[in-house]
């Protein structure tokens, strides 16, 4: 993982084990990054998230969601 990779996901998703044992979460809160994902699993909309977890900032779930989709494409082209 590239230096700029590590700072970026800094902002967006933490992972401590003094906080939800160690669950990736968005930083600055307690809120767990597959929460998300089972929001938008169950067809939830973002804005639905962002209102339930109002300490998760847009951007970041925006940027989290980017970061999981290129991850994605990135292991779909070296298969």
């Amino acid at each position: 993982m590239t230096a700029e990779k590590r700072a970026t996901l800094a902002g967006i998703v933490m992972i401590d084990k003094e906080i939800m044992h160690g669950t990736p979460c968005f930083s600055g809160s307690r809120v767990p990054v597959q929460t998300l994902l089972d929001f938008i699993e169950a067809g939830d909309t973002l804005d639905k998230f962002l209102q339930s977890f109002p300490r998760v900032q847009r951007e970041q779930a925006v940027q989290f969601l980017e970061m999981a989709k290129d991850q994605l494409l990135a292991e779909c082209v070296s298969s």
